[in-house]
């Protein structure tokens, strides 16, 4: 059998593209809209990956791929490569956090107290099928609690290190221009603290998920227990260049601390993002934790899950395998055919 190189041209390609926007249909500003108000959570997971906060543009790049995650992250990204910077925002503390939800696994009496906020942990997962029929699905309406709770909560691990029974990673002295950017600068190992976070905080959900599982499981060093997960809101505090400070507004934030007993004090994993995203600030703080002396090539070396939780690399060296390889498959088959022919030569009787 032969196989003979195809050969397409710019307008097969342009006419494929076609395909897939007609099969989306005409994209404006009320499908936008919809989908930030329906979508919230996929709206903040992509924004978190293309580590850009902008609801109407996460809203848009969903749009305009179809939903497809990890092309609406790599649109995102790409727009903001295009952007100025036009400054380094104040650092975010803990407990200047606008705190809508804070719960910890360790302990039930936390400083602060536990609040449950916005969340499905203890609801019955029943498809409301009614949708499809023509019956709303109406959310019942929210019972205010007697009185308010804190806006602002203290760290559960500040108040464990008081009591000297963690060890909390040194503040890192680097501010303003002077902190390690991983949009600017290369991932090296081993990885600087900044830049190991930054990774994490853009991680792809899934990937994460996958990896801190695994190490939860038991193909880790440390179980996890979480010591505080919180979904918040952060104040966006810059300096303009008059010197004075001003609030440019808040975003959505998640964090999460788990720890584990290491000696006589608990180790401690961190990590947080933009928008509110649990599952993969657990699993990422999960892999920080076991990411201390884990054994090479393991799911919790910090060089395997950084890498291997890059979405939009990973995404894009899967996908260029559909491009064509007629030259390098044609060599294997010329090898294959080499090798047949060497060996029914071979296998020739003597005269």
């Amino acid at each position: 059998m032969a196989y003979v190189a195809t050969r397409g041209g710019e307008r097969a390609i342009e006419q494929s593209e076609r395909l897939f926007r007609a099969a989306l249909g005409q994209i404006g500003a009320d499908r936008v809209a919809e989908i930030k108000q329906a979508l919230p959570y996929l709206v903040d997971r992509v924004m978190g990956e293309a580590s850009l906060y902008d609801e109407d543009l996460a809203s848009l790049a969903l749009a305009q791929t179809g939903g497809e995650l990890y092309e609406a992250v790599l649109v995102l990204r790409a727009w903001r490569t295009t952007q100025p910077r036009l400054t380094v925002a104040a650092p975010v503390e803990q407990d200047a956090l606008f705190t809508h939800r804070r719960i910890s696994a360790a302990f039930k009496d936390i400083p602060g107290g536990q609040l449950l906020g916005p969340t499905l942990d203890y609801s019955h997962r029943v498809l409301a099928t009614d949708v499809l029929t023509g019956t709303p699905f109406e959310p019942l309406e929210v019972e205010p609690a007697a009185a308010p709770a804190p806006a602002h909560q203290p760290s559960v691990s500040a108040w464990q290190a008081a009591n000297d029974l963690v060890d909390v990673p040194d503040h890192d002295a680097a501010a303003g221009e002077e902190i390690p950017d991983l949009t600017r600068e290369p991932l090296l190992f081993p990885a600087k603290r900044a830049h190991t976070l930054q990774s994490l905080a853009r991680a792809e959900t899934g990937g994460v998920l996958a990896l801190g599982y695994a190490a939860m499981r038991g193909y880790g060093q440390a179980h996890p227990t979480v010591n505080e997960l919180r979904l918040a809101e952060a104040e966006i505090v810059v300096t303009h260049p008059n010197g004075t400070q001003f609030s440019a507004g808040r975003v959505k934030v998640s964090q999460a601390e788990v720890v584990s007993k290491q000696g006589e004090k608990l180790g401690l994993g961190f990590a947080a993002t933009l928008g509110w995203n649990e599952v993969k600030c657990i699993a990422a703080a999960t892999l920080d934790l076991n990411s201390k002396g884990a054994p090479k090539g393991s799911a919790t070396e910090e060089e395997f899950f950084l890498y291997h939780t890059e979405g939009v690399e990973a995404s894009g060296f899967c996908i260029h395998f559909k491009l064509p390889h007629y030259v390098t498959f044609q060599s294997s088959l010329d090898a294959m055919r080499d090798a047949r022919a060497t060996r029914a030569a071979e296998q020739e009787p003597a005269e």
